[in-house]
């Protein structure tokens, strides 16, 4: 495959560009390229350069999901693609993401779940409102690794605390590590609740992830 067919996807997801994206991954396999490639040399570093350009106030929160919308559309098709050949992207673990009850918040959520998929993750998202016990059951369904926890509101942060007190019940700690973020949220109310994590936005998100997950 071409470098300028790689560099074409990056850009499309830059561009936050759905029907390009899409395009472009249907185009690589007819050319013969192999989805997983399509997926780490084209796509991937895009959704990668977007995180950058987002710390570094180049990119805003609209930018950054149409990026998300666009990274979305290109893994569908090559996602399909590697069902098809009975193939799967080999996984770097397992997630599952949430709302918690009484919030109905997801915008954040959503984003994190996005580029945990193209960082190579395994995400199962619950949705918005998930109960203490949904997040536990999911969890010991999933053999997860790691649960996100998301509250943007000051009244729903306790919903926060009784997922972590769920998974404890459940007896699935430490082996399933929680992780919290949203807007109200700070790094001394992980401590406070016994969480493993605390991520300020979905960027940081996924580096979290990634180094609780590789301990």
């Amino acid at each position: 495959m071409h470098s300028d067919s790689f560099a074409a996807m990056r850009q499309s997801i830059i561009d936050g560009a759905p029907e390009t994206a899409a395009d472009l991954a249907r185009h690589a396999l007819q050319q013969g390229t192999a989805a997983l490639e399509a997926i780490d040399h084209g796509f991937v570093p895009g959704m990668t350069e977007v995180g950058t350009q987002y710390a570094q106030r180049k990119m805003f929160l609209p930018d950054m999901l149409a990026s998300a919308e666009a990274m979305k559309a290109a893994m569908a098709v090559l996602e399909s693609e590697l069902t098809r050949q009975g193939r799967q992207r080999p996984a770097a673990g397992t997630v599952i993401l949430g709302t918690t009850k009484g919030d109905i918040h997801e915008i954040g959520k959503t984003l994190v779940g996005t580029l945990l998929t193209a960082h190579g993750f395994k995400v199962h998202d619950l949705g918005v409102d998930v109960s203490s016990e949904q997040f536990a059951a999911k969890a010991r369904e999933f053999a997860a690794d790691v649960v996100g926890v998301s509250a943007l509101l000051t009244t729903t942060m306790r919903g926060q605390k009784s997922v972590v007190e769920a998974l404890d019940r459940e007896q699935l700690r430490p082996k399933v590590r929680v992780i919290v973020g949203g807007a109200p949220v700070t790094r001394q109310w992980a401590t406070e609740i016994g969480a493993d994590g605390y991520a300020k936005d979905a960027i940081s998100a996924v580096a979290l992830v990634q180094s609780l997950v590789q301990r």
